[in-house]
């Protein structure tokens, strides 16, 4: 009988029974008993701290009035102390949560042995060590990678060599202008011609590689089962939210329903210090008994991944991925991502696992973006990696190495769209991004002005990287190769490119055709009408038919006739691109919310998962 089982028998909350099923649970699957205990319901958290504590001849307290010692505070690494959960009170008193013998002897090496240690709960010492170290943590959180690596940062928008080479190339421009106009168009029209044909090839290229059946069997039932619970590492998931309680029961349900050993999961919900109402949720629904919540405090600028930064530095997990509020991942997607880092190159830093939408046939919208959804992780992403070059990440579900991940310095707090910098400065840096054969659902935006400010910030964060990446494009070249980056100018550059200029060729060619006018006659030489006309038509007619290969890959047969319709939805996406250049100028880090909950599917979730809950 295990000291633990002994000391909680006496107390009378368990039986013999529950603590032979808990050794031969933990024989199985490496599951602390204490943790199967609370897991089946006969322990709470805070009876299971208190027996621990005396496990290791150590006071517990439920409550921590005591105020830090601020003096040893200064003597020690903020990241030393959060790891430990460990904090100095007066008169020689030191806080600890989550002990165990090791911890007891790795923190007595360190104080000494003429301190006293009382162990409280551990979520009451992490708020401690937070409101502790609150302007230092806040500051890495904003700064870190600034500071570090400031070639990386879009705290700049525009450097002097970038801004030098604007203002060159404008004037250059003008001058040209005034004195050659017809030859300036001429000039213009014919690389933006050549642009749409090497970029219609690059994407027919990416499909096709896409399209290999060994993208959708990367990982296979037989290489989850070679996996013994009892060697998984810790896993960190971080759940940035704001102001979207509504959605707190379907994640928490979620994270409930993966299928990994619970004792290992260091799940992490990340709340902004103003957001109350998300803050009161969470109490409702005693989430720090399931997992931490972390408030993040008040500064600029407001972004999930400056949020995610400061939740970093509190993560105990080998492993770390990201959820979105109202994600719904495949409960083997951990096992898999698992699976992907041990047959994989050690170089391999993250895994982008798939997005797709539970409510794909909700309206029009939502069928549109399951549609470009499907390409981009179904197809796009998965030929990037075939190829061996840079992946821009996703929001969500992208699973990292830890240290690799801090390694870099973290999110960069000033890019709105932080998880495709990421891709690529891991490529920068020499390390590999792959994908994994796993599906994460999310909410598909169903309200038109809601998908406009989710888009516009999508767009507006693709050109803070492209002009991030592009300060040095010599030493970007030579860092990441010919393949990537020319994958870099066509997927990152090409996509804000293509949307900003969509609409200019459409009103062309409209015009063209109803007015008959010659006005465009001499930008429009024999060669470069040809390849415009091809561009228009077969262009339009190929990214229809592809948007058709997606969905049919996802089985989402009735929506294939709704493709044709496309391309009403690229003008959308230009109107978010020039939402997107205009905040860039004016307001470049600002994040714009995208609301979710508004779905029906996700209110009848919210519904089932607060009945379970």
């Amino acid at each position: 009988m295990s000291l633990l089982g002994e000391i909680l028998l006496n107390e009378g909350k368990i039986t013999k029974e529950d603590i032979a099923l808990a050794l031969k649970h933990q024989i199985l699957h490496g599951t602390k008993i204490g943790h199967y205990f609370v897991e089946k319901g006969l322990v709470l958290p805070i009876e299971l701290e208190r027996a621990l504590a005396s496990q290791v001849q150590l006071s517990f307290q439920e409550k921590l009035t005591t105020e830090p010692d601020m003096k040893k505070l200064e003597r020690y690494s903020s990241q030393t102390l959060i790891d430990l959960t460990l904090i100095p009170l007066k008169d020689n008193t030191w806080g600890v949560g989550d002990i165990s013998f090791n911890k007891k002897k790795q923190i007595e090496s360190m104080i000494g042995q003429d301190q006293t240690l009382i162990v409280f709960p551990k979520n009451q010492i992490l708020y401690q060590l937070h409101l502790a170290f609150r302007e230092h943590l806040s500051h890495q959180s904003v700064y870190a990678l600034a500071e570090s690596f400031p070639q990386y940062s879009a705290a700049k928008v525009i450097i002097g060599s970038q801004a030098l080479t604007i203002y060159l190339m404008l004037t250059l421009c003008c001058l040209f202008v005034f004195y050659q106009p017809l030859q300036f168009l001429l000039i213009i029209n014919l690389f933006i011609t050549i642009f749409l044909v090497v970029s219609f090839g690059f994407k027919f290229m990416l499909v096709w590689k896409g399209s290999h059946e060994s993208v959708d069997g990367k990982i296979q039932p037989s290489d989850i089962l070679k996996l013994e619970d009892k060697d998984l590492p810790v896993y960190t998931i971080l759940i940035p939210m704001y102001k979207e309680p509504e959605v707190l029961p379907i994640i928490t349900k979620s994270m409930m329903d993966l299928n990994y050993p619970k004792d290992r999961l260091d799940i992490k919900i990340v709340l902004e210090e103003d957001d109350l109402e998300t803050q009161a949720k969470a109490k409702e629904l005693r989430l720090e008994e399931k997992m931490e919540v972390i408030i993040v405090p008040k500064s600029f600028p407001k972004t999930k991944p400056k949020a995610c930064n400061y939740a970093l530095m509190f993560a105990r997990g080998d492993y770390l991925t990201i959820y979105d509020a109202e994600d719904k991942p495949e409960p083997d997607q951990l096992k898999k991502a698992i699976c992907v880092f041990k047959q994989g190159d050690p170089k391999l830093a993250v895994v982008q696992a798939r997005l797709n939408y539970f409510n794909a046939d909700e309206n029009w919208l939502t069928k549109m973006f399951t549609m470009e959804y499907s390409l981009w992780f179904d197809l796009y992403l998965p030929a990037l990696e075939r190829m061996g070059v840079p992946i821009p990440l996703g929001g969500t579900s992208n699973h990292f190495k830890t240290s690799i991940l801090k390694l870099i310095g973290g999110w960069d707090p000033f890019n709105v769209t932080e998880d495709a910098d990421l891709g690529i400065r891991f490529s920068q840096a020499g390390y590999k991004v792959g994908v994994v054969n796993s599906t994460t659902l999310e909410e598909a935006n169903v309200e038109y002005n809601n998908w406009i400010r989710q888009r516009s910030r999508w767009l507006k964060g693709y050109m803070q990287t492209y002009l991030v990446h592009m300060r040095t494009p010599f030493k970007l070249w030579k860092e990441i190769g010919n393949k990537a980056f020319f994958s870099f100018q066509f997927f990152i550059g090409g996509t804000f490119f293509t949307a900003l200029i969509t609409p200019i060729l459409y009103l062309v060619f409209f015009w063209w055709i109803v007015s008959f006018t010659k006005i465009f006659d001499p930008i429009f030489i024999q060669p470069i009408l040809y390849l415009s006309i091809l561009n228009f038509l077969m262009g339009n007619a190929f990214f229809i038919y592809i948007q058709m290969i997606g969905i049919y890959k996802r089985e989402h047969f009735q929506m294939v006739p709704w493709a044709v319709t496309v391309p009403v939805y690229w003008i959308m996406l230009s109107i978010s691109a020039y939402k997107g250049l205009f905040q860039l100028v004016t307001n470049p880090f600002y994040w714009e919310k995208t609301q979710h909950g508004l779905s029906k599917f996700t209110k009848q979730m919210i519904k089932e998962a607060e009945n379970e809950t």
